[in-house]
């Protein structure tokens, strides 16, 4: 259909937070257009105010900052920085729909996916006898199957699955615009492009409006018809997306469409630090009145293999396909079963406090640092807080410690009496490995360490992880859905698919010559996107 009827009109908006005595300008004095039915991207580093401008639409800020508004925003004809309170509600609920980053956190995990779709419907105003079915059409319409996913909590689905929900949840009102905040970081190339091409069918069937925010510039160029680039809160480049990518003027649009990581991996040593032989995970289904009825669901098949002093081994799969409980299993953190040895250690030989002592040698950094990350404590707190179970130091060589780990990983130290709310997402990831690596590991298993962060963070993080692997011997077990990294970062490569190994090898071995059926389908994925 023709765009041309104007949907959004934003006219020099600003948003400042307030930190104590001290302010910081997230938005400064940007403005543009949306039309109708158009697909507009925003791209930029971590902290470049992307998330805070989306958000700014919708007349909110995130929830628990101080903050205020300034410029003017137009939606559909309606002022909304003169709209009352009840009015905002209404056009946030029937015109527009918003897809969050990580769906486990949008989804409330004590309510059945039928019930959250039906609570939706009824702030939209939908009568109660006509919701049910309602609910069960838009599971339907985003690929579900309304007799099976209807009554199944989030936990028991996918990422793929999960996501859907709230793109379901957020097709209630048929709003004239989609907010889409990351919504295919955490999953795997396969769902992501059936992610991508689902919002893409529903946005051409319902003429709808797109912001896409992402850092995924290979995305934008499948996805979005116009590009808007932030840096430090400001616009500093927009135009069509063919014409950025082809020849963008700005430097620093320059730059974020060329940067790649430029370490390269080293060589690993002989000597083994981590060996495990005949690892399997098995969950309960369910609870069975005899324990001998019990009966389980295998989530990972019996799996051996080593890492090397100096070494990266690369797993990569689906989601579900066992990748998070190898990790979790790892540090005995699921019900794992089988032999670890971390150098002469029989890791899976120790209890409670042994176990305790010898997890400061194998560490892992998370998907998510805001879920890792305690929102109570300040950076000092969480860099330092390995340090006082592990390590008997004096406040002086703790404080020294502390800061010579943030300068490592990019962070300054004025930071340290900051809470993790106060980061952007790249800086949150820079504190979790600051946490992990003041330690001093042998082994460290990152589980998707930088599908949350933008692609400059993401090649300052993996050129850091790099360096600190030639200089310390560090073992790296390394999960991601990004191809591209663990092409650039692995000696070896592990490609799971149910539970199970269906390939393993030198990485560029595989990348290059694929043998089973599955990796080719997975690397294919990665390559056409959508």
């Amino acid at each position: 259909m023709a765009k041309s009827k104007l949907l959004i009109s934003v006219q020099g908006l600003s948003v400042t937070f307030f930190h104590g005595q001290r302010q910081t300008e997230a938005v400064r004095n940007i403005s543009f257009d949306i039309q109708q039915g158009e697909r507009l991207a925003i791209v930029g580093e971590s902290g470049s105010g992307k998330s805070v401008t989306a958000l700014s639409l919708m007349h909110l800020l995130p929830p628990g900052s101080h903050g205020k508004m300034t410029g003017k925003v137009t939606f559909d004809g309606d002022d909304l920085f003169s709209l009352p309170e009840e009015r905002l509600r209404h056009l946030r609920a029937v015109k527009a729909g918003m897809i969050f980053q990580e769906p486990m956190t949008a989804l409330n995990p004590l309510h059945k996916i039928g019930r959250q779709i039906m609570e939706a419907l009824e702030i939209q105003g939908t009568p109660e006898s006509e919701r049910p079915e309602q609910a069960k059409h838009l599971l339907n319409q985003v690929g579900l199957d309304p007799e099976i996913h209807f009554r199944k909590y989030p936990f028991e689905l996918s990422g793929g699955q999960r996501q859907r929900v709230v793109i379901a949840i957020a097709l209630c009102g048929k709003p004239k615009l989609l907010i889409a905040d990351e919504p295919t970081t955490a999953l795997d190339v396969t769902t992501q492009r059936q992610i991508l091409r689902l919002i893409l069918k529903i946005c051409e069937e319902q003429n709808m409006s797109l912001l896409f925010i992402t850092h995924d510039l290979e995305v934008v160029q499948k996805v979005a018809e116009r590009m808007l680039v932030m840096k430090d809160g400001k616009i500093v480049e927009e135009g069509p997306v063919k014409a950025l990518f082809k020849s963008p003027k700005e430097i620093y649009t320059q730059e974020l469409l060329n940067v790649f990581p430029q370490e390269e991996r080293g060589k690993p040593q002989t000597i083994v630090t981590l060996k495990v032989k005949d690892l399997e995970v098995n969950y309960p289904k369910g609870r069975a009145f005899l324990p001998w009825r019990q009966t389980y669901f295998q989530a990972l098949q019996p799996l051996s293999f080593n890492v090397k002093a100096g070494e990266t081994l690369g797993v990569v799969g689906e989601s579900g396909c066992g990748k998070t409980s190898l990790a979790q299993a790892l540090l005995r953190l699921n019900p794992g079963v089988g032999k670890i040895y971390l150098g002469k250690t029989a890791f899976h030989t120790l209890k409670s406090k042994d176990l305790k002592v010898a997890r400061s040698g194998l560490q892992m950094v998370f998907q998510d640092p805001y879920e890792s990350l305690s929102p109570r404590m300040t950076v000092r707190d969480i860099v330092g807080e390995g340090l006082d179970v592990h390590q008997r130091l004096t406040p002086q060589d703790r404080e020294a410690k502390i800061c010579a780990i943030m300068k490592q990983v990019g962070l300054t130290e004025d930071m340290l009496d900051r809470y993790p709310h106060e980061f952007s997402g790249g800086q949150r990831q820079r504190i979790a490995l600051a946490r992990v690596l003041i330690l001093e590991p042998k082994v460290l298993v990152l589980d998707e360490p930088t599908s949350a962060l933008d692609r400059s963070v993401q090649v300052e993080v993996v050129d850091l992880l790099l360096r600190l692997q030639k200089t310390l011997n560090l073992g790296y077990i390394f999960i991601s859905h990004d191809l591209r990294l663990v092409r650039h970062m692995s000696h070896r490569l592990m490609v799971l698919k149910d539970g199970a190994c269906v390939e393993a090898g030198e990485s560029e071995a595989i990348f290059s010559k694929p043998k089973h059926f599955y990796t080719q389908h997975l690397l294919k994925a990665a390559v056409d996107i959508i």
